[in-house]
């Protein structure tokens, strides 16, 4: 096949045009992604080899070389690995098969320092290019295992490359780099050197478990006398969880986060268990410190790595850990399990499931040991990770107390200040009996909201939930230590019953001096409510609408619609407050009239005005606005 000539994608072009012209200040990181992908390639071949015994391919020295030339300046990092076939270098070489590329450049193009300059690469799955900040030149050679012929891939990284293919590839992946002229004030540092190649090895690739080999400076000047040169190892090769916690560093912990992690900052904890007995395993898990950004995106990437005996056999093992611990990174390996292994076998393997809720409750605990040992850490914590978590309150009643004990929520009690439900408990008032909340988009719009007017005079403490999955987790608990968990925005709450100036003869005669309006407001919104009532949870607005104690929220309903789950919308309660004066003009104007027309209109308005303070819309926002415009032109 002839030699062709492509085009970049116009991501790719503006890429690789960000990358030659310096934007990054750390050039280093270069080898660190091409190494990372060299030793991507050989867990893939011997993951393919374990599925397909007739597989052609040699297992038998898998390794990662890297040559220095100093004549010709080039640097080539070799792999005896996976390789690549033709189809699949046009495909992930020419183009970014990425759908993060956009976010990724914008972050590129707003990154204010090194650091986060240098993790941008590996977080979007781009260090291919990485090359190109150090090379006028890349070329790359592969074959993939099992077939006869290579491919070679060449560009200059200006807008262009060209594929052909090669009868001489050996099995794996080259890349070759034809490096740029040394230029240490803009940090091109030379890398033909080899100490400064080992330096890179040493810091970034040290925990590859496959051997990174370089053949020693001067050898091809030997003696003809002399035997070959046996080329060097440079990374130690030797499992981080598998060495006493007192041989590694924090720093070596830190490198192998991000190298699986695909992060730059430093991890927020490290989390080391090993378990013995009839099943034994090692774990290496890490909390990040910052959020990925496909957290909640369906298709995301969840789960830890998994090896067996050191081998790799999984990455992104959902298995290993809950949905709602689906931040965690790390490593496990076990002794016990079959190499040959497949996702649906892990699902229903009882060992697997051992390790599951043992690494559960380790995380958990850790959690719980941050919130009593380092309040900062726990507060960055929850801050990234606390709306995940509070999934489990739904969806892991095995773990369920556990989740609450680490749990803070913002209330009324500080402005800035979350509390925990622990904390709350201690605070209740004499004679309340259940922990108040109320759900929402905002703090400021809970805040606002007319729910709140009698609990914020009587100085009762109430949790400010703004996560989605609040409306949820309140209804799945239930109550905590006894006590019960209660919506300010649900059901009858008659805090009048605390009140011991309200005597239950003044309740009785205010609620028989307003059945005739209340009956016949009912009759008049009868479509959109099931029942009119005077409230004691309001003081300064006129009317609010509230759900029946067992009916799903409008928030909730329309969540489950946004599933694709239909539900029936449920009608809710008008309440009303009875020393409001608009609410007193109505009572008298119902007793007094005999037309009630503009009554009813009176009686829609008030309707539509307490669904629009709850942050809803009224049935028919165009007559609501037509009936509003109207009374506003008679007050004129």
């Amino acid at each position: 096949m002839p030699t062709e000539t492509f085009e970049f994608q116009v991501e790719a072009r503006q890429l690789l045009q960000l990358m030659i012209h310096s934007v990054y200040s750390n050039k280093d990181v270069f080898l660190r992604e091409l190494v990372s992908n060299a030793s991507d390639a050989l867990d893939k071949l011997r993951l393919e080899k374990l599925w397909d015994d007739s597989l052609d391919a040699d297992v038998s020295d898998l390794h990662i070389e890297i040559d220095v030339d100093k004549d010709a300046r080039t640097l080539t990092v070799r792999d005896n690995g996976v390789g690549m076939s033709y189809d699949e270098v046009g495909r992930l070489i020419g183009t970014i098969a990425n759908s993060g590329t956009a976010e990724f450049l914008q972050e590129l193009r707003e990154a204010k320092d090194a650091a986060g300059e240098e993790g941008l690469i590996g977080q979007f799955g781009v260090g291919f290019y990485s090359g190109f900040m150090v090379a006028d030149e890349v070329t790359l050679l592969t074959r993939r295992a099992g077939e006869s012929q290579g491919t070679r891939w060449t560009s200059r990284g200006e807008g262009t490359y060209t594929l052909e293919t090669a009868d001489d590839a050996p099995q794996g992946t080259s890349v070759t780099l034809h490096l740029k002229p040394a230029d240490p004030e803009n940090q091109l540092h030379d890398y033909t050197s080899p100490w400064k190649i080992k330096e890179i090895v040493k810091r970034y690739s040290d925990f590859i478990t496959w051997p990174i080999r370089m053949v020693p400076e001067n050898s091809a000047a030997a003696d003809e006398s002399d035997e070959a040169p046996q080329a060097e190892t440079l990374n130690s090769m030797k499992a981080l969880w598998a060495r006493p916690r007192d041989e590694v560093s924090d720093d070596e912990y830190h490198e192998l986060y991000k190298h699986i992690g695909h992060d730059w900052r430093d991890p927020l904890e490290t989390i080391r268990l090993q378990a013995e007995g009839t099943f034994e395993y090692q774990a290496l898990l890490f909390l990040p410190a910052h959020a990925p950004h496909d957290l909640f995106t369906r298709d995301a990437k969840r789960g830890v790595q998994l090896y067996v005996k050191r081998v790799f056999i999984m990455d992104d093992c959902e298995a290993l850990l809950p949905p709602y611990l689906r931040f965690v990174k790390g490593v496990v390996d076990a002794a016990d399990l079959s190499l040959n292994v497949s996702r649906e076998i892990l699902q229903q393997d009882r060992h697997i499931e051992m390790m599951r809720r043992r690494l559960t409750k380790k995380v958990l605990s850790t959690v719980k040991e941050m919130t009593a040992k380092d309040q900062d850490r726990y507060a960055t914590f929850w801050r990234e990770f606390g709306a995940v978590l509070k999934e489990g309150l739904v969806t892991d009643s095995e773990n369920r107390d556990a989740i609450l004990a680490v749990a803070s929520f913002a209330s009324t009690h500080h402005d800035t200040e979350p509390t925990t439900l622990k904390s709350y408990v201690e605070r209740m008032k004499d004679g309340q009996d259940d922990i108040y909340y109320l759900t929402g988009e905002s703090r400021q719009s809970i805040e606002n909201s007319p729910h709140m007017e009698a609990f914020r005079d009587r100085g009762i403490e109430v949790l400010l939930l703004t996560d989605p999955v609040d409306e949820v987790w309140a209804d799945a608990v239930g109550e905590y230590e006894g006590k019960k968990l209660r919506s300010v925005a649900k059901g009858q709450i008659d805090l009048d019953a605390e009140d011991e100036d309200t005597t239950d003869g003044e309740r009785e005669k205010r609620t028989e001096e307003y059945a005739g309006l209340l009956g016949w407001m009912k009759e008049q919104l009868d479509e959109d409510i099931k029942e009119v009532r005077l409230s004691s949870r309001l003081t300064v607005s006129p009317a609010c609408v509230v759900s029946d104690a067992h009916d799903l929220t409008p928030a909730l309903e329309n969540m489950y619609r946004a599933m694709g789950q239909e539900v029936p919308r449920a009608k809710r309660i008008l309440e009303l407050n009875p020393d409001h004066r608009l609410v007193k003009g109505l009572n008298q104007a119902y007793k007094e009239r005999e037309d009630r027309t503009a009554l009813a209109e009176t009686a829609e308005l008030l309707h539509g005005l307490a669904v629009l303070a709850e942050g809803g819309q009224p049935k028919e926002p165009a007559r609501f606005v037509k009936l509003m415009a109207d009374r506003l032109e008679r007050a004129l």
